[in-house]
């Protein structure tokens, strides 16, 4: 009996080893969930300004993503949602800023389609917090696609379309020494549909003759299908197309935590005032430096920004600054700033101080 009992348990411990196993190729997950990674950042903003007339010191969450980056095959995918206090306090807003999927099996040669960066400045597709600053550049955010002088809502410098990149003539350490990249767009910002039939093209072509060097060229056509344009009488008027001509000149050097980047970036084309005429331009130039290396770093800024392409309507701000890391995936920023703003109609009042503070972190 005991023999009888001993392989009658043995046959019963066999059969449920064996249903564990079955149960559990059942629920084997293809590769490509195995490939998912998610990943995300916050950034939590105290900023202070002594501006005549609009004086301020708040509090700002200034943007919370969560991001989802896979792969199929041969094709990359990212899914990117973001959270904002964009339209001000009590007025959150919430949006789907990514999501695109690129054919990466070729370096010389990959397609990307979807909802993603525009293909323009060195500084556009820059991470916000390595971008190392409390914003992008004035000139970027407004000749890029952020919060554009054609009155696009804020797009973190994307648009719906599809782009061709790639990168050519690999040295002898395999480094490749030019990189180009070419897309046709909606022009009207992310999640929106084209609204006069018009694309946009924009190109960006740079070489890499030395290691951490970059310089490059970038163009832009097209145009925004309905722009309400303020007139110089004060009153709004539609503007069924509304045509952008942009270019832009840069230059980069990035290694070993030293990184200094200078941009110049002119517009042609109306924007949502008239009284701003049809040119705009502006430039920047920056350094950050490692003073303890992976832990604090000094940066100073040169931005300027001209709405008119005039010095009468130009903004000027002298900014430095400190990054300091606790680790790689939390850091603290502090940047001043001494800002001359030229569109102040009060020329004794063209001056004012500026104050950034930032909590950044990964996750």
């Amino acid at each position: 009996m005991r023999k009888l009992m001993t392989v009658a348990l043995l046959l019963v411990g066999f059969a449920l080893t064996a249903n564990a196993q079955e149960n559990k190729k059942a629920v084997e997950l293809p590769q490509w969930v195995k490939n998912i990674k998610i990943s995300g950042y916050g950034m939590l903003q105290y900023q202070a300004e002594d501006k005549e007339g609009s004086s301020h010191n708040e509090f700002n969450l200034r943007l919370l993503r969560v991001i989802m980056d896979g792969k199929i095959g041969d094709f990359d995918w990212r899914a990117q949602v973001q959270g904002t206090s964009l339209k001000g306090p009590g007025e959150p807003t919430v949006q789907l800023v990514d999501l695109y999927a690129e054919w990466v099996k070729y370096k010389e040669f990959r397609v990307r389609a979807g909802q993603f960066k525009r293909a323009f400045t060195f500084e556009n597709p820059t991470h916000p917090i390595t971008q190392g600053w409390f914003s992008y550049a004035m000139v970027i955010n407004n000749l890029s696609g952020f919060g554009d002088r054609t009155g696009e809502k804020s797009s973190g410098g994307r648009d719906v379309g599809i782009q061709v990149q790639g990168d050519l003539f690999p040295n002898a350490e395999g480094r490749r020494l030019l990189h180009y990249q070419v897309g046709i767009y909606n022009g009207e910002g992310i999640n929106l549909k084209d609204k006069d039939n018009k694309k946009d093209i924009i190109g960006g072509l740079w070489v890499m003759p030395v290691e951490g060097v970059r310089i490059g060229a970038f163009g832009w056509t097209g145009t925004r299908g309905e722009l309400e344009m303020t007139g110089l009488d004060g009153t709004k008027r539609t503007i069924g197309s509304a045509r952008k001509n942009r270019y832009a000149l840069s230059a980069e050097y990035d290694k070993d935590e030293w990184t200094f980047r200078a941009e110049y970036l002119h517009s042609q084309g109306f924007g949502s005032n008239e009284a701003w005429g049809d040119k705009a331009d502006g430039w920047y130039a920056f350094g950050i430096v490692p003073v303890i290396k992976s832990k604090l770093h000094a940066k100073a800024r040169y931005n300027c920004y001209r709405v008119a392409k005039e010095w009468g309507s130009a903004k000027t701000m002298y900014e430095v600054g400190l990054n300091y890391f606790f680790t790689k995936n939390l850091q603290v920023n502090f940047e001043y700033a001494r800002v001359n703003d030229r569109t102040i109609a009060n020329p004794d009042k063209h001056n004012y101080n500026f104050v950034d503070l930032e909590l950044d972190f990964r996750f």
